[in-house]
């Protein structure tokens, strides 16, 4: 028998080993590079430190991120997601203007930043974060009161900027968008987030997408002071966001706010409506004054058979409508009216049937519902593309 020659991971090309430790974690990155000098240079290499996810280290502090930023975190950063110390026992602060700016000086192509549980009332700005960032998403997050808040140049400060671009590019009161260049925000269950937080991003000249999710702070009146409106001196408010996405999912006892009324005012340039939970209801309502709503989304939620009818009728204004989507929806059947009464209800619901279709006036069986749902949508919105992904019917029993 010829002689077994042992083989290790000292024979394997370094390309291949970079792919096994592309699929440790961070904690782990840190051990292997203590193994030998190949390694260690193998560990630094910045294509492993592309996406970093430090959500899952427990026991993380400002110690351990400076060390990380010193040896490790390079221009390879694109990704960075972070867990903080608000739910800790130890507490204390997490992240430092000092760390901020050795960050943005380190990974100049950082374009994403995810914090979680984080305090950050010790940062008087976001305008410390890096300015390369173009998506930042905060989940329980404690924010101070001027977070959003930028430093906007003064008007002579304008002028001049605007003469020497005009100068370099040839053209005339042409200049390019300046200040914070963040162009997603996205907020899950940031109990801080009020309408003030809300009406500092109308000074964000790149915000073309926001999610509110669970902000609860957030007020019809909010929503409907920064909704794109035509103005005195032009377009004012959001006028560049194009995506918006309202939901109230986990909260419980959210009765009151309705945020997504302050869509009634109208908006001029969405063209993208997300409306998840409580917010679905009152949203539908308003969604019709949206005039270049070109996507709708509803998703977590429980919507009857005729409130989809009527709320579809009212959004055949909508000319540019060209998809709806239900996801995580929960449709309700409508059930027959007790024999002997309710003559008043069917007068009105016969006189509706043309407009919605046969199939919404006689009570569905729970498996046949979305289909002949979707039937009577496409009647009602001919040129928009229904889509149904994890949806549900309740029965009658239930």
């Amino acid at each position: 028998m010829d002689e077994f020659t042992p083989c290790n991971l000292n024979y394997l090309p370094e390309n291949i080993l970079l792919d096994v430790l592309s699929y440790l974690s961070v904690r782990e990155l840190v051990r292997a590079g203590r193994v030998c000098k190949r390694w260690r240079r193998l560990v630094r290499d910045q294509r492993l430190w592309r996406l970093v996810d430090l959500t899952a280290w427990k026991g993380m502090t400002s110690r351990i991120l400076w060390a990380l930023l010193r040896q490790y975190l390079g221009c390879g950063l694109r990704c960075l997601r972070l867990r903080g110390l608000l739910l800790s026992v130890r507490g204390g602060t997490f992240l430092s203007e000092a760390w901020l700016k050795v960050l943005s000086t380190k990974c100049p192509r950082l374009s994403r930043l995810y914090l979680l549980h984080a305090d950050l009332r010790s940062l008087p700005s976001c305008q410390l974060l890096p300015p390369s960032l173009k998506v930042l998403e905060l989940r329980g997050c404690e924010l101070p009161q001027c977070f959003f808040n930028q430093d906007l140049p003064t008007s002579s400060q304008e002028d001049a900027e605007a003469t020497s671009s005009a100068k370099q590019k040839g053209s005339h009161g042409c200049r390019p968008p300046s200040g914070i260049s963040i162009e997603c925000l996205i907020l899950n269950n940031v109990p801080s987030f009020k309408d003030q937080h809300l009406q500092s991003l109308t000074s964000w000249q790149r915000l073309s997408r926001l999610e509110l999710c669970d902000t609860f702070r957030v007020t019809a009146s909010g929503l409907r002071t920064c909704a794109a409106k035509d103005g005195a001196c032009g377009v004012e408010g959001l006028f560049r966001l194009k995506f918006l996405e309202i939901s109230i999912t986990t909260r419980q006892g959210y009765q009151l706010q309705m945020a997504s009324l302050g869509l009634g005012a109208g908006w001029l340039g969405l063209e993208e409506l997300s409306l998840g939970g409580k917010e679905v209801g009152p949203g539908l309502l308003c969604a019709s004054r949206l005039k270049d709503l070109k996507r709708l989304y509803l998703k977590a939620c429980t919507l009857s058979e005729m409130q989809i009818v009527r709320s579809c009728r009212m959004l055949r204004g909508l000319a540019g409508l060209r998809r709806l989507e239900f996801l995580d929806v929960v449709f309700q059947p409508r059930m027959c009216p007790p024999e002997g009464g309710g003559g008043g209800d069917e007068e009105q619901e016969g006189e509706e049937e043309p407009a919605g279709g046969d199939n919404v006036n006689n009570e569905s069986k729970p498996d046949e519902l979305i289909p002949n749902l979707r039937r009577s949508l496409a009647i009602l919105l001919p040129c928009c593309t229904l889509a149904f992904s994890n949806c549900s019917v309740q029965s009658n029993a239930d």
